[in-house]
């Protein structure tokens, strides 16, 4: 930089300084060589501020890009920790879906255990992951676990109407503790003698035990018929129908809803009864059935 490039884009104190040195030197000569030096002094301290102002400069603006980034960075980290949470809460949801259809389903022990972790395995070599790729990989998991959900929930249902039909078909004694007195078919009639077929059993009970339903259904009769006293009869909406006699009162009215192991009357001795029991009937499509079938091994009474 020749001396009149450096006065034009000096600043104004070290252009009156380079001045006078000029003026100085045509003055004084020997003067002039010390005040060169101290005027280069000048100018090399100017230059060596002026290079840490433009260092500290971009230090600054290095440290702006770096909170930046660390912003922008931990914005990320909370976003994908806000999916694992949406991911762990579906994971738990299936959890408790599969375990409670493991009861319903009456699965054996240790067949399904929702609780234990699942082995896995792999050789390497092992690399850094990419934010994409464990977005993308969060994505997948998230879509296996929205179709697995939808098969548990098909299956759930499944089971909810195997359960539903379950409750419908007989399948328990109407009264607690009891036995069968007199079976189905044909047996002697206890009256006048002879030959007489029986429709149902009947069940040894105590005039006032409760006498439950054996199966989910709606009251479609509660009155007297002839022969049979005070009758309740139930019908279960699959074909099933059953009938409950000799009722020493009846506590449903047609058109209650009533569920498996519910009382529906108390026992008695009304219509033609010797004496206080239960009689029960099982009607299968309009036909009359041994109720026997429905209800195990229970024991009947001999002698």
């Amino acid at each position: 930089m020749t001396l009149h490039s450096f006065l034009h884009h000096a600043p104004a104190h070290l252009r009156h300084l380079a001045q006078h040195v000029a003026h100085v030197a045509r003055v004084r000569p020997g003067v002039a060589a010390a005040a060169i030096l101290v005027t280069g002094i000048g100018i090399g301290s100017a230059a060596q501020s002026a290079q840490v102002s433009r260092l500290q400069a971009q230090a600054s603006s290095q440290g702006s890009e770096l909170a930046w980034t660390r912003q922008e960075a931990q914005r990320e980290v909370n976003a994908l920790a806000a999916r694992l949470a949406e991911l762990q809460a579906q994971a738990n949801r299936l959890n408790a879906l599969g375990d409670r259809l493991t009861r319903v389903g009456q699965l054996r022990d240790g067949e399904f255990d929702f609780s234990a972790q699942v082995g896995v395995g792999g050789t390497g070599p092992v690399r850094d992951m990419a934010a994409t790729e464990l977005r993308d990989g969060m994505g997948q998991v998230e879509g296996d676990l929205a179709a697995s959900g939808a098969q548990l929930s098909v299956l759930e249902a499944l089971l909810a109407n195997q359960e539903l039909d379950r409750k419908a078909i007989p399948s328990r004694s109407p009264v607690a503790s009891s036995f069968i007195t007199s079976g189905f078919g044909r047996r002697a009639d206890p009256f006048g003698g002879g030959v007489a077929y029986h429709k149902g059993i009947d069940f040894d009970a105590r005039t006032g035990d409760p006498v439950m339903s054996v199966a989910d259904g709606v009251v479609s009769y509660s009155g007297e018929r002839p022969g049979y006293g005070n009758v309740v009869e139930i019908d279960h909406g699959n074909g099933y129908v059953t009938r409950y006699a000799h009722n020493s009162r009846n506590v449903v009215r047609v058109g209650d809803l009533v569920r498996v192991g519910q009382q529906i009357a108390r026992a008695g001795s009304t219509g033609r009864s010797t004496g206080a029991h239960v009689h029960f009937e099982v009607w299968e499509n309009g036909r009359v059935v041994n109720p026997r079938k429905f209800l195990g091994d229970m024991p009947v009474k001999r002698g």
